[in-house]
């Protein structure tokens, strides 16, 4: 017979073994294999106690936090483009406090969590931030509506126009342009609408 597999479950068998079989905590602990300091738990309470949170680990950044954390409120009110980059911030510790077995990217990693607790902690509300426009092949798509005349069979006649597309990263789209606040350029979206419908309909479409 498998024996308890968690705490709370020891602690119930421990529980049933007392009420039904009267065993002494003597007993109980040489039947689980625990210590009697732990029988007497489960007597006491069907709940485990909690586990006390483990304290930090020291970090060999912790004596430049305070330095760093200077730093960084002093940029809330310095010029945007006289604000400390992490690879600057690294240079003053190195050079003016003689910081040595701290890597770089621990200072970066430090200062990318911490900047935006100090933005709030001084009163300044969440920080600004950059949400990059980037996405893989295929993972997005573009679409656009239109109509355009076409000259079929001799008649000129309207139709309408549906025109999908799969931007690619880096290329500049309409949709892209259009949260930059640049209006696309109706006269392209114009051309590029006749030649797809002129090549959908056939050898004997013209657009006008």
């Amino acid at each position: 017979m498998d024996g308890p597999r968690s705490k709370v479950e020891l602690f119930a068998a421990i529980r049933r073994d007392s009420r039904m079989e009267k065993l002494s905590i003597r007993e109980l602990s040489r039947r689980y294999g625990v210590h009697r300091r732990l029988v007497r738990e489960a007597l006491t309470s069907p709940w485990p106690t909690a586990r006390k949170p483990m304290p930090p680990r020291a970090s060999v950044l912790d004596p430049y936090k305070h330095l760093i954390d200077s730093i960084l409120r002093a940029d809330l009110d310095a010029p945007r483009k006289q604000r400390h980059t992490a690879k600057r911030v690294f240079e003053r510790l190195v050079d003016e406090h003689s910081m040595e077995d701290v890597s770089y990217g621990r200072v970066r990693d430090y200062i990318r969590r911490r900047k935006p607790e100090i933005w709030v902690e001084e009163g300044r509300g969440p920080p600004a931030v950059f949400i990059p426009q980037t996405h893989r092949p295929g993972e997005e798509a573009e679409v656009d509506f239109g109509d355009v005349y076409i000259t079929l069979n001799g008649v000129r006649t309207l139709c309408y126009v549906f025109v999908s597309g799969r931007p690619s990263p880096g290329r500049p789209s309409t949709a892209s342009s259009s949260r930059r606040g640049r209006k696309p350029s109706s006269k392209a979206t114009s051309t590029r609408l006749k030649c797809w419908e002129a090549s959908r309909v056939g050898k004997f479409a013209t657009t006008t």
